[in-house]
């Protein structure tokens, strides 16, 4: 079985051409979130990738009480659509509040449920009765089989556009760690499964998240080579400035590199294996 989810125009699964969701972790500016989907466009329109950008408009679980959070719901959305008016691109918003909701499926293309409210039941539902594709990150804490509960949450509403999303497992104190077979073990939903880069590459801490991103392309081409659906980037313009996630990010000018990279691999496994 291999389940199909479309956004927008796109076809996402795990057979079909890669997709790439990729923005920058929270919405710092309305400039920056620009400078970043001005970059995706030019891309998808030189080498037609499957892009959609990644917003959030508040980082509601940031370690630190003191840590930027962003803009807020209100303001966040009227930047989310003005950005996407502009360049036209799918996009893809988190979501921390069952609450929210409903006024992020007016803007959004499809919803995110993060890794640490993946058991949200509350959420979930929310989520899946906007019709609109929901993405779910599985958390760092649970068995890769376990997604079949939040699967089920979701269905419960009529709503099979389910991307489920690896993006490591918490391993001691203050690392993370990629197992494959986690993706394996996903992929046999048959629901799409996406690989997030550069949160696996992420060094949780006491006061703020360190990060080692000359991981992120190693694994992500070893996702890739077991035939997956996309790939989920942390993308910043100068990842050490970065109010959130800097030192797991991407720097966007390595992205175009990246992406041909990537898809390279992707384009020669699905059409060997």
């Amino acid at each position: 079985m291999d389940r199909k989810v479309k956004i927008k125009n796109f076809i996402i699964g795990n057979s079909a051409p890669l997709t790439i969701i990729a923005g920058p972790c929270v919405i710092e500016s309305e400039n920056l979130l620009e400078q970043v989907a001005r970059k995706l466009k030019r891309l998808q329109q030189t080498y037609g990738y499957q892009l959609i950008l990644k917003c959030s408009y508040d980082k509601a679980n940031r370690t630190s009480l003191r840590s930027f959070r962003g803009p807020g719901l209100k303001k966040g959305l009227e930047i989310i659509r003005r950005v996407k008016h502009k360049y036209q691109l799918p996009v893809l918003v988190d979501v921390h509040r069952d609450i929210d909701v409903a006024a992020v499926a007016r803007v959004a293309d499809a919803i995110q449920v993060p890794a640490f409210l993946c058991r949200q039941t509350d959420l979930l539902v929310a989520a899946g009765r906007t019709g609109k594709p929901v993405n779910v990150k599985k958390g760092q804490f649970l068995h890769p089989e376990a997604v079949l509960g939040i699967i089920e949450k979701i269905i419960s509403t009529g709503n099979k556009n389910i991307l489920l999303t690896e993006r490591g497992t918490s391993f001691g104190y203050g690392d993370l760690v990629v197992d494959m077979r986690s993706i394996v073990m996903m992929k046999n939903t048959g629901y799409p499964v996406i690989f997030d880069a550069t949160h696996s590459v992420q060094k949780p801490g006491s006061k703020s998240s360190g990060g080692t991103p000359e991981f992120i392309e190693p694994l992500a081409r070893a996702a890739v080579s077991l035939g997956i659906a996309g790939i989920y980037l942390e993308v910043h313009p100068e990842p050490l400035r970065a109010l959130s996630d800097g030192p797991n990010s991407l720097s966007l000018g390595l992205l175009e590199k990246f992406l041909l990279n990537i898809t390279t691999l992707d384009n020669w496994v699905k059409n060997n294996i």
